[in-house]
């Protein structure tokens, strides 16, 4: 059906006269006249009855008005809800507990005015592909995975490093250091069930392991963190490496200990990624707040893959 047809009865009925509801649309009367007998046309039926003084719905008319109200209410809501500026912010943080969705809670506290619309996906190629559609705004990743560059229409910019701790329950050989070195890791069994082989996680940690001579199993099904930090918690053999910045709460009889890292302390780069003609104003805006907040990368002292790039 025809919006500008539609729209042309609805200011003839409001009027009552073809001429003032030209004037107010600015086209010819003629032309009201085309669209409205087109849309009797398609309709089937006589919407107005010819009067010396003017035009006077008829019966069919007062029964389709209410409804080509609506039709125009609607169009204009679909017509808003991809006006850019309009519609919320679409960002990929990857999981609510890592530190992309902290990045993206700070954003939001500092601009509250601006609607944000949270999603994750789990491996980089979802979120490219999403980011061509159009389908989300923005994706945090790490950036340059071996064999995986990205397509020359998505940029990128490194917004943080996340240092990642060892986490050790209260029996754990190292649970009383102040601090440990990744030499100092070697021969201890460091559970990671929630690496996926193909992911650009999957890549950081098998380069660490490659350079630092670490054991790190992926073994078993991974129930989630809370699974995690239970069998941490009651297994002295076995740690983890968690980022500093994960929120996390455990049961107090737990007695987890969080070690830092360091000679050096490994951490995990995250870029933001968005499509170079994506035209949405508080895209722009989360970008100058990120480049306001991070804070500087490769610093003296960590340790991040040969193939992570800053961009």
């Amino acid at each position: 059906m025809d919006l500008d047809a539609v729209r042309t009865f609805v200011a003839a009925a409001d009027a009552g006269q073809f001429q003032e509801a030209a004037a107010e649309l600015a086209v010819t009367q003629q032309a009201v006249s085309k669209r409205i007998a087109a849309l009797e046309r398609d309709l089937g039926v006589r919407l107005f009855t010819r009067t010396a003084r003017g035009a006077r719905l008829s019966i069919d008319g007062q029964a389709f008005l209410p409804h080509a109200r609506e039709l125009l209410r609607v169009a204009e809501r679909a017509r808003a809800s991809v006006r850019p500026g309009r519609r919320p912010l679409r960002v990929d943080v990857i999981a609510s507990r890592g530190a992309a969705s902290g990045l993206m809670r700070a954003f939001h506290r500092a601009r509250p005015e601006i609607d944000l619309d949270v999603v994750w996906l789990f491996d980089i190629e979802t979120a490219v592909a999403a980011l061509r559609s159009g389908t989300i705004d923005a994706s945090f990743r790490a950036v340059g995975m071996p064999g995986r560059p990205l397509p020359e229409d998505i940029e990128s910019v490194r917004v943080l490093d996340e240092p990642l701790q060892l986490l050790t329950g209260p029996a754990h050989a190292l649970a009383g250091a102040r601090s440990v070195t990744l030499a100092q890791l070697a021969g201890h069994r460091i559970w990671m069930p929630g690496i996926v082989p193909g992911t650009e996680w999957a890549a950081y940690y098998d380069d660490l392991v490659a350079e630092f001579g670490l054991t790190i199993e992926a073994t078993g099904p991974n129930f989630g963190s809370d699974a995690l930090l239970d069998t941490v918690a009651d297994t002295p053999a076995l740690a983890t490496l968690m980022s500093e910045q994960t929120r996390l709460v455990w049961p107090a009889g737990h007695d987890l200990r969080r070690i830092p890292v360091t000679d050096p302390t490994p951490v995990y780069p995250h870029s933001l990624l968005w499509h170079r003609d994506n035209p949405h104003p508080a895209l722009a805006v989360l970008r100058a707040h990120l480049a306001a907040t991070s804070a500087g990368h490769d610093t003296t002292g960590t340790w991040t893959p040969g193939w992570v790039t800053s961009r």
